[in-house]
């Protein structure tokens, strides 16, 4: 790895982006290996449970493993971990495509690929988020958190009919392949392009430590930084109610709305196109002075979005698609502002085990909202669960503007300045 005065020398704009640019082409080749073998599994099985568990498998590593890989995160060197899980990644998907190309594939092959790029994805996501506030200057850290979020909305409204479109002329062999050639333009620039390492404080302090004990000294420290639990615990009940509401849509457009397949690719793609315009907006404005005024701003807009939705009456399914362009332009607005809220306000040493705690968090979550969501609106109906959902949000993003630590959040001293001696 070079080290910090040649890192210091290269303008953070064109180390950073360089390793951005890879790294969005090798998403863009995953969320189309995604759609083909979800596809293929859907051709293969036509079963509700093999696709039910192919999402497990999708979230399981990191819901068991993401705070552990946190916290190796924080002990290893970050550039080596991206390139090792792309790497590794890579290596799998050219397997499953040998597997494919020989007509031996078998339903259990994609699903132990799955794992495999779902362990990989708990190591790189933490990796690259915990490095991005050492590379990128922190008032420009909501833009770039815009910017991915506007990458995640193109992925989410372009893969799904380019993947369709490929598999029209390639096997799914192909898009596998063009998936590894993804994933080297996202490993070459890391191999010249160095990533700044932060010291961690026990080995500077001489503390002697152990993985369980890195992940304990997390959540302890998480508690250190005033109103930050408040906002996780409020993210965490956010991702509770609106998780289910996206997993809803299909019966609310079918069964109340007397709608089909059309309609529901209609509403996916007014919320795609909302999430891409929110966060090319978002990078180019830079939200509020204070992030956490964007956020709670956004997590308003996201309330307004699903009321919409589930107060339409029947016969003005216009209202859905609203609802869902104002749901899908404020998820930006929500969500980037807290990811650079949090690389500006945590420790770099710590930035790996709080990103991958929070993720493990929401990802564990989510199924307990499922689980409950469905009876709750077999009983009172599809709707309530939405507008009673988007009442909440309204509620308790308001009260935070009248939280006087979760306000003042960013004023924590450790978030004003990153001094040079902890970064190698």
């Amino acid at each position: 790895m070079q080290n910090s005065s040649t890192t210091r020398a290269i303008p953070w704009a064109t180390r950073f982006f360089t390793i951005w640019s890879g790294q969005a082409l090798s998403l863009f080749g995953s969320a189309l290996v995604q759609f083909a073998l979800i596809w293929w599994l859907t051709q293969k099985s036509g079963s509700a449970t093999v696709l039910a568990i192919a999402t497990l498998v999708g979230m399981l590593p990191q819901i068991v493993i993401g705070p552990f890989a946190g916290a190796l995160v924080d002990r290893w060197n970050r550039r080596i971990i991206m390139i090792v899980a792309d790497g590794t990644i890579a290596a799998f998907s050219l397997l499953l495509a040998y597997l494919f190309a020989t007509g031996t594939v078998q339903v259990w092959h994609v699903y132990a690929i799955m794992a495999v790029r779902a362990f990989g994805g708990a190591f790189h996501f933490p990796a690259m988020s915990a490095s991005t506030p050492l590379m990128v200057p922190k008032e420009q850290l909501t833009r770039i958190n815009g910017l991915n979020q506007a990458l995640q909305g193109v992925n989410s409204l372009i893969a799904p009919p380019v993947g369709a479109l490929l598999l029209g002329v390639l096997p799914t062999q192909g898009i596998l392949i063009i998936d590894v050639g993804t994933a080297l333009f996202a490993i070459l620039p890391r191999l010249f392009l160095s990533v700044p390492q932060p010291k961690r404080r026990e080995e500077q302090l001489g503390v002697k430590t152990n993985l369980f004990k890195d992940v304990r000294d997390a959540l302890a420290y998480i508690r250190t930084i005033p109103g930050f639990t408040a906002i996780i615990f409020m993210a965490l009940f956010l991702n509770f109610l609106l998780v289910p509401s996206g997993a809803l849509v299909p019966l609310l457009v079918t069964k109340y709305f007397g709608k089909g397949a059309i309609e529901l690719g209609l509403v996916e793609s007014v919320m795609g196109v909302g999430i891409i315009t929110g966060g090319i907006l978002l990078s180019i404005w830079g939200g509020f002075k204070k992030k956490i005024v964007t956020s709670l701003t956004g997590i308003i807009g996201l309330g307004i979005g699903v009321m919409l939705t589930g107060l339409a009456p029947a016969n003005l399914f216009l209202l859905v698609l609203i609802g869902n362009l104002v749901l899908g332009f404020m998820i930006p607005m929500a969500n980037g502002p807290v990811g650079a809220l949090m690389q500006s306000i945590v420790r770099p040493d710590m930035q790996g085990r709080v990103t991958s705690l929070i993720n493990s968090g929401a990802s564990a979550i989510a199924p307990l909202g499922l689980l409950i969501a469905g009876p709750f609106s077999d009983w009172l109906g599809i709707r309530v669960w939405f507008w009673a959902g988007g009442i909440l949000c309204v509620l308790i993003a308001a009260s935070g503007f009248f939280i006087p630590i979760v306000m003042n959040i960013e004023a924590n001293p450790e978030a004003i300045q990153i001094p040079l001696s902890e970064i190698i």
